[in-house]
C-alpha cells in the first residue's frame, strides 16, 4: 500500500478540501496522514536519512508528501519541504514550483517569457510616481500583494488620487510592503475563470461571478460560480503556464478580455469545493488519481 503525508496547516485540517482528499486517498486504498507542516523537525546531517521527527517521535518516510500551504508557504514549511526532497521523497507540487508561483511578480515574469498573456504588470518603486504609473498603465489599476490568496491583498484604484491613497495607507501599516500594480482588464470586472489543472489536463472549468458590484469574483467573498465549457484557448493557457511554472496541479485564474483570455495569477494550492459543486466534477478524485499514477500505481 502507497503511504503519504498530507501538509496541511491546522486552520485548513477541517476544509472542505481536506477532507474531500482523505476520502478519495481511502477509497483508493492509500494510505495517508495529514499533519501540520510546523509540527515537523528536521536535522540535516549524513546519517539521518530514513526517518524524519514529528511532535518529537521518529517517523518512517513516507512515499510521498503532498503540500497543501500554497501562498501560506513560510521559510520553514519551504525547508521542510525540501528536506523530503533531499531525502528522495515524492513531493507534489515540488518547492521550486511552489517557490515560482508563492511571488505573483516572479510567476508574471516567468509567464512573461514563455509569451503567455498577462495584464500589463509593474512592480511599485518607493516614491511612487503616479503620473508614470498613468502613463504606462492608465486607470483604473489593479494593485497587489507580492503573496496572497482567496481575493485578499487585492484593489483597485480608479484614479491617481486614489492610488496614492492606497499607497499612503499601505506605508502606514508597513513601511517595507512590496506591492505590483496592473492594468484593468474591463472585461473582466465581477467574473473570472478558475481552471483546474492535473498533469497537464485540465479537469474542471467554471465562472465565477461576483454579486454585489465588486471587481473581484472570488467564491469567498460571496460571488457565484457556474460551469464554462473548455475552448482550445483557455486549455493551451491553462496549460501551458502550468508547464511554464514547473507544476504537477493548479488552479489557473484567466480574466476575459475580448473575445480571448488573459492569466490573472496561478495557484499551487488551489480550492476546489466550488469547481466540483458547481461542475459535478470529481477534482479530488482527479488528483488521487494522478499521484497514485506518479507512485507507480495503476488503477
Amino acid at each position: 500500500m502507497v503511504s503519504g503525508w498530507l501538509l496541511v496547516k491546522p486552520q485548513f485540517q477541517d476544509s472542505y478540501e481536506t477532507k474531500r482528499l482523505v476520502e478519495e486517498f481511502d477509497d483508493s486504498d492509500v494510505k495517508i496522514r495529514v499533519i501540520d507542516p510546523n509540527e515537523i523537525d528536521i536535522f540535516v546531517n549524513k546519517d539521518n536519512k530514513s526517518s524524519i521527527l514529528v511532535n518529537g517521535e521518529s517517523l518512517p518516510l513516507p512515499k510521498f508528501v503532498f503540500p497543501r500551504t500554497g501562498s501560506g508557504t513560510s521559510y520553514y514549511i519551504k525547508a521542510v519541504i525540501r528536506h523530503f526532497e533531499r531525502m528522495g521523497v515524492v513531493v507534489i507540487n515540488s518547492s521550486e514550483a511552489i517557490d515560482n508561483v508563492k511571488d505573483k511578480l516572479y510567476s508574471h515574469q516567468i509567464l512573461a517569457q514563455s509569451n503567455l498573456d498577462i495584464p500589463k504588470t509593474l512592480l511599485l518603486k518607493h516614491p511612487i510616481d503616479v503620473d508614470f504609473v498613468e502613463k504606462h498603465l492608465g486607470f483604473p489599476v489593479i494593485i497587489k500583494t507580492i503573496s496572497g490568496s482567496y481575493g485578499k491583498g487585492v484593489f483597485i484604484a480608479e484614479t491617481k488620487k486614489q492610488l496614492s491613497q492606497l499607497i499612503t495607507m499601505a506605508e502606514l501599516t508597513n513601511s517595507r510592503y512590496d506591492i505590483i500594480i496592473q492594468e484593468f482588464i474591463k472585461d473582466t470586472w465581477g467574473k473570472d475563470l478558475r481552471v483546474l489543472v492535473v498533469n497537464n489536463k485540465v479537469v474542471g472549468c467554471m465562472m465565477r461571478k461576483a454579486t454585489d458590484e465588486d471587481f473581484r469574483a472570488n467564491l469567498n467573498r460571496g460571488g457565484e460560480g457556474f460551469p464554462y465549457e473548455v475552448n482550445e484557448q483557455i486549455e493551451w493557457l491553462a496549460v501551458e503556464s502550468t508547464k511554464a511554472l514547473g507544476l504537477d496541479i493548479s488552479g489557473v485564474d484567466l480574466l476575459f478580455d475580448g473575445e480571448g483570455y488573459k492569466i490573472c495569477e496561478v495557484n499551487s494550492n488551489p480550492g476546489f469545493e466550488g469547481t466540483e459543486n458547481y461542475t459535478k466534477k470529481n477534482i479530488a478524485g482527479e488528483i488521487v488519481s494522478f499521484i497514485k499514477m506518479k507512485m507507480g500505481e495503476f488503477e
